[in-house]
């Protein structure tokens, strides 16, 4: 049996999820302190992977997430009711893009049965 191609350091590059920020580079990224994101990981707005050493470490995409709350945070809302805002922002979202996906499916449909 072949062993398994060890990976390459620059596979994680384009990976949104990859944790590659540790919470002190995280934090300067965003213009915030380790404090809010550990906030946040209470509020269970971002879950942060842990490191072999239990250390927290961020993906781009939370990143984003953390990003996004502290603009509301910044703008008077409360942590709670930022992390509820985030939430229901990607519900949304996501409820538009899977209608979309119906309606083309639809429309498929549609025409098929027209034909």
């Amino acid at each position: 049996m072949a062993p398994e191609p060890r990976p390459h350091a620059t596979d994680h590059l384009d990976d949104d999820e990859y944790p590659a920020y540790t919470m002190g580079r995280a934090a300067e990224l965003i213009g915030t302190t380790p404090a809010f994101l550990r906030s946040l990981g209470a509020a269970r707005l971002i879950t942060p992977l842990r490191s072999g050493g239990g250390h927290r470490r961020y993906s781009r995409h939370q990143l984003r997430i953390a990003a996004r709350a502290r603009e509301l945070v910044d703008q008077g809302t409360p942590i709670d009711a930022a992390c509820r805002i985030i939430v229901l922002e990607d519900q949304l979202e996501e409820a538009l893009r899977r209608n979309e996906e119906l309606r083309r499916h639809e429309g498929r449909q549609d025409r098929a049965g027209s034909s």
